[in-house]
């Protein structure tokens, strides 16, 4: 039987949510809910779906099994906490977009609650689920690369949002984080600098993070929003003992190189069946789906909560180093 699923938020993403959910076996777009009538109403129509306009209504007269919580607010993240909490409290599932929160203390509070109610808890970390990301995953686990050394990270697009100061390292990277600490574990010590173009008033558009993890690995991150992303969004690459791979925009192309011979492995996405970056959200809402279906353990769900939380936790340390001048040791915090 069928997953029967509610969207919260009727934007874009609301609506990229609600695609999936229509045709992906497993799952049954039931409704879709949005306090912009309007909005709401479109993206029903669209669907053949009921529309709602309140959180409280929809959970009271639909009985739904999970729920994809697409709303932005401010920083894109500031209206998830209330629906995830009523959706959490109602004894759903829930699906929650990026960033978990932009209050990190609502992050920690939404991801205790799940816990607490043991429901699974899934943050759309789409990065990480590309065919080209998993089978890097799979050399550094293997032990394919030798002990980890290096991780450095590249992402960049072209938004003039100028909202807040915050806005680019809050909405944009934890994705970029959670690639990172996918292929790297938890990170321990965060520095930051920050700046930004004659062209911004407040927002710091542009950022070089050190990270140093707890496994003993450092890694690089360098953001921006001001760089015409045409040629390519993010690229990443892994540095070992035994070989080092380089991953261009996370589903492009996967290149392996072996310190021991002069040989290189290279993977297009042609060979993995992976046509575009609107696959992530595919192949993230499909695990979603699939896990729910099988009974998953809430403290297994891929792309949890907790990850969520975990990039989020590296986001806000570093505007904290920025603002101080400091390196941020986040062992120093439990």
């Amino acid at each position: 039987m069928a997953l029967k699923i509610g969207v919260i938020g009727c934007g874009g993403i609301g609506n990229r949510h609600s695609i999936n959910y229509k045709s992906l076996p497993g799952s049954e777009l039931v409704c879709v809910c949005d306090m912009d009538k309007e909005r709401a109403d479109k993206l029903a129509k669209n669907h053949g779906v009921k529309a709602y306009y309140d959180v409280g209504e929809m959970l009271k007269k639909e009985k739904l099994d999970a729920a994809s919580v697409c709303t932005a607010g401010a920083e894109n993240g500031g209206h998830h906490y209330q629906p995830t909490m009523q959706c959490l409290e109602a004894g759903l599932h829930v699906l929650c977009e990026k960033p978990i929160s932009n209050d990190i203390e609502e992050g920690r509070k939404m991801v205790a609650r799940a816990k607490e109610l043991k429901r699974c808890f899934g943050i759309n970390l789409n990065h990480r689920f590309t065919p080209l990301t998993q089978r890097a995953k799979g050399w550094v686990v293997e032990g394919k690369l030798g002990e980890g050394l290096i991780i450095n990270m590249l992402m960049w697009i072209n938004n003039k949002n100028d909202s807040s100061p915050w806005f680019h390292v809050k909405a944009l990277h934890p994705h970029s984080i959670d690639v990172m600490r996918y292929f790297a574990g938890p990170v321990r010590k965060v520095q930051c600098f920050m700046m930004k173009p004659a062209t911004r008033k407040a927002c710091w558009s542009n950022l070089s993070i050190n990270l140093q993890f707890a496994n003993g690995m450092i890694g690089h991150l360098t953001g921006s929003y001001d760089v015409n992303p045409a040629h390519g969004l993010e690229r990443c690459e892994f540095i070992g003992t035994s070989g080092r791979f380089y991953l261009d925009n996370l589903f492009d192309r996967l290149t392996l190189f072996n310190n021991a011979s002069d040989e290189r492995t290279v993977i297009e996405r042609n060979m993995m069946k992976a046509e575009s970056f609107d696959d992530t959200f595919k192949n993230r809402i499909a695990r979603w789906v699939e896990q729910l279906n099988e009974g998953a353990d809430p403290e297994k769900i891929e792309a949890s909560g907790r990850d969520g939380l975990g990039a989020s936790e590296i986001t806000h340390a570093a505007i904290e180093s920025f603002e101080k001048g400091t390196v941020v040791d986040l062992e120093d915090r439990g």
